[in-house]
């Protein structure tokens, strides 16, 4: 590494003031912002590609799973209102009621029918089917997107997309405000309150939060078309022992992914790749994004020719577009006022100030507070949690829990002249229930249960 350079300090200015600033536009900053404008708030959200949706549109992560416990739906709110308006474009699919029933939902018709979107509960496992079907859906990336604009503009959200974060602003403790690079030069955006959605905790590091850093597996994500999926899921049916061994060397190209290396998506003939995986290259690393880039596509090609060359279905296949987001599944991780650890989400632990929950597990509001920042709270996947832990609460729908909570919380905090940290816990799940929202104050059974017997 060559030797540092200094930069001279240079004035920035002020071009947008809000009661509370979200940064990042990705799942759990839209519902962040959503929520705290809906609530009263004016509030300002900062993005750095041209568009938002983060992981779900631009990563295209194309299912929103990891939201029930059992046949009971855990994360409502905004994330299931904004299934339900893709769902009716036509551009969004969720398993109907009575598939999901207990008597349907892990027979083998209801496997056959579903599988191949992906919408089953990958937590529980049953013979002769791998999973049960559940509530999730599978979509279409510009449908997130454009539901999450609407959304945001009927919220009278200001939105600032092409606004790469750079720095904090703190004054004595307390966050005051973000700057931003933009093809304008350097911007300041001031906020009574600053929400840090970027997934990798840019905003709390930057401000002087303590955190640790781990990695994850990263993914090149990629659709393709031209794909007759009926002719591929019935060989996949009637020859099962053919289907295997090319599965088999399907994956071997890959070089990793899930059981699964194509689902169907709303648009006929396009399926996405969730692939390929590419352990130990850290999402923080230039070197290793761009390595991830070059590798996954390459490995796509390979998968591609002999996809077209041997597997029934997908002989006039094609790529359609590689995901313009790499996909990210952990880097910074906050050490805030409460750590979870890998214990609470397995066994279910609920906390006196649970203000959201996920699939059967609880995030504590202090899991989502620096220790030594005024004014910032952190929703997403980067929120106060042990790598072990992270790795088994970061889906999308949970993170949009988590940011849909920590918008009311901002509000809660700021018409009670309060700080973020001593917001009104029973207010905040009030008002989150009076929006649709399942703060988790109600614990399941379980919980209940395993709290008993500790």
């Amino acid at each position: 590494m060559q030797s540092p350079i200094v930069l001279p300090s240079r004035q920035v200015n002020v071009v947008d003031r809000s009661d509370v600033v979200v940064v990042g536009g990705g799942p759990a900053g839209i519902s962040a912002a959503i929520s705290a404008a809906r609530n009263g708030a004016s509030v300002t959200l900062l993005e750095r590609y041209p568009y938002v949706g983060g992981l779900a549109a631009g990563g295209m992560v194309l299912v929103l799973d990891d939201m029930i416990n059992g046949a009971e739906i855990t994360v409502k709110g905004i994330c299931v209102e904004m299934i339900e308006r893709m769902e009716r474009k036509g551009l969004a699919v969720v398993p109907s009621e009575n598939d999901r029933t207990i008597e349907f939902r892990d027979t083998p018709e209801a496997w056959q029918r579903w599988a191949r979107w992906g919408l089953f509960d990958f937590h529980v496992q049953s013979n002769p089917n791998p999973h049960p079907v559940c509530y999730a859906a599978a979509f279409d990336p510009d449908a997130f997107k454009q539901t999450s604009y609407d959304l945001l503009t009927d919220a009278k959200v200001k939105i600032r997309l092409h606004s790469w974060f750079s720095s904090a602003i703190v004054e004595d403790g307390r966050i005051t405000g973000v700057v931003c690079q933009t093809k304008a030069g350097l911007e300041a955006i001031m906020g009574s309150v600053v929400i840090d959605t970027t997934g990798d905790l840019d905003v709390a590091a930057s401000a002087g939060a303590a955190h640790t850093s781990s990695d994850f597996i990263l993914t090149t994500v990629s659709r393709w078309g031209g794909v007759d999926t009926d002719a591929a899921e019935r060989f996949e049916r009637e020859e099962p022992e053919k289907f295997k061994a090319l599965d088999h060397e399907a994956k071997r190209l890959i070089g990793g992914c899930w059981s699964f290396w194509w689902l169907k998506t709303p648009l006929p003939g396009i399926v996405w790749l969730n692939c390929p995986h590419m352990p130990k290259l850290s999402g923080m690393k230039v070197e290793d994004l761009t390595a991830a880039e070059l590798e996954g596509r390459a490995r796509i090609g390979r998968l591609l020719d002999f996809a077209r060359e041997n597997m029934p279905g997908f002989e006039k296949s094609y790529v359609v577009d590689f995901a313009p987001q790499t996909g990210v599944r952990q880097t910074r991780l906050l050490e805030g006022a409460y750590v979870v650890s890998k214990d609470d989400v397995m066994h279910r632990r609920h906390f006196e100030d649970t203000i959201c929950r996920g699939r059967d597990y609880y995030t504590p509001y202090r899991s989502m507070l620096p220790k030594e920042i005024d004014q910032l709270i952190v929703a997403g996947r980067h929120y106060s949690a042990t790598p072990q832990a992270q790795k088994s609460s970061r889906e999308i729908p949970p993170c949009m829990a988590m940011g849909e909570a920590a918008g009311v919380a901002a509000v809660v905090s700021l018409n009670g002249g309060v700080t973020v940290r001593n917001a009104d816990i029973a207010e905040i799940r009030q008002r989150l229930r009076a929006q649709g929202a399942d703060p988790g104050d109600i614990p399941s059974a379980n919980a209940l249960f395993l709290e008993a017997a500790e």
